[in-house]
């Protein structure tokens, strides 16, 4: 079984440091996925509304039987359900879809610069935060300009901020911003959907670990603090991903991942979409 290490939140909350994405999971295999999670040793999931398969991500919480107190669920609203009272009926229906009484982190799941709902949307997170509902709210692709005003107009700060972020995309000026204001940078994507597996310097340094690209690129994650989150439907490609507490990535390691910076995103520019 591997142990999966927690990082604290600004409230005390502990949050596993890896957990597995189900994004592109179809919910009529979602239970096979997540269960298959599960007996890796993963114990945290993120899902969200928008992905349509929180009821799938439910049967499997519940043939599990695991405490419930020993699993860490992630859901996001989706953007059109943002404003208030939307967002109270939203949250109530994705609880209803996984089966669960609260879950331990729910964020707004793009800032959507255009409706202008965010604020309203976070005062209603704020609720439901203070009905216990949830153990911690944040945000996902959120850039700085839309975190200030939350901190401006709001009295509960985000504890995650879950973005693009991967070698090509470090997102170092965030990931900065958000730690000096005891925000948790959560990546998605982490492994540039599948773009860089075939990189020849996560190869190299794969050869040298006797790891894998994906394996690297985890690594890599998990030495700069992020909270990292992959995706994978296949078994054998789940139990890789969380087998990477038994290497260290060297000072050289990292300066050569460094270098693969390009700036280029896999997924929709935050302050476009929606």
């Amino acid at each position: 079984m591997n142990t999966v290490p927690s990082i604290t939140l600004d409230n005390g909350v502990e949050i596993p440091q890896l957990g597995l994405g189900v994004w592109q999971v179809e919910d009529a295999i979602a239970a096979d996925v997540v269960s298959a999670a599960f007996e890796a040793g993963y114990r945290h999931i993120d899902t969200a509304a928008a992905y349509g398969n929180e009821p799938g991500v439910g049967r499997a919480i519940a043939a599990s039987g695991l405490p419930r107190d020993d699993l860490f669920i992630t859901t996001k609203l989706q953007n059109d359900d943002q404003g208030y009272d939307s967002t109270l009926a939203a949250f109530d229906a994705s609880v209803e879809r996984l089966g669960l009484d609260y879950v331990d982190l729910y964020l707004i799941h793009w800032q959507c610069l255009k409706k202008d709902k965010y604020v309203e949307t976070w005062k209603a997170f704020e609720q439901l935060y203070a009905d216990k509902r949830i153990r911690a709210i944040g945000v996902s692709n959120f850039h700085e300009p839309a975190l200030r005003r939350i901190f401006d107009e709001t009295t509960v700060r985000p504890a995650v901020n879950q973005i693009e972020l991967h070698p090509a995309l470090p997102q170092d000026e965030l990931r900065a911003f958000n730690a000096e204001n005891d925000i948790i940078t959560q990546s998605w994507s982490p492994l540039a959907s599948g773009e860089l597996l075939g990189d020849t310097t996560l190869k190299a340094l794969g050869d040298k670990h006797g790891k894998s690209p994906a394996q690297v690129m985890i690594r890599w994650h998990l030495q700069l603090g992020n909270v990292v989150i992959p995706k994978s439907k296949t078994p054998a490609r789940i139990q890789e991903n969380i087998a990477v507490f038994d290497f260290q990535l060297d000072n050289d390691d990292m300066a050569a991942i460094a270098d693969l910076e390009t700036g280029v995103r896999t997924g929709g520019d935050p302050d476009t979409l929606g």
